[in-house]
């Protein structure tokens, strides 16, 4: 297993799938919140909403914190991996 190419797979991966959920959530708030609670098996998380506006600067300073994380995540999996596998 290549650790770097882990980590890039994964943080590209985590990245996609990021602002694939922060695009239904702008689209369809309604219907994500009840998709959500119906996920956590009825739990309400609606009370935990606070109405506030999509801003470019708090979608990119996510997706670049989730991106960067999910990388260094996946190198340590993969250089993990690399070490188990040789015992």
């Amino acid at each position: 297993m290549k650790p770097l190419q882990t980590g890039l797979t994964l943080g590209i991966t985590v990245g996609v799938f990021y602002s694939l959920c922060a695009l239904v959530w702008f689209l369809a708030p309604d219907a994500f919140m009840a998709f959500m609670n119906n996920l956590f098996h009825g739990l309400d998380f609606s009370p935990l909403v606070q109405p506030r506006p999509f801003t470019w600067s708090g979608f990119l300073s996510s997706l670049s914190v989730l991106s960067i994380w999910t990388f260094f995540a996946g190198v340590f999996f993969g250089w993990i991996s690399n070490r188990i596998a040789q015992r």
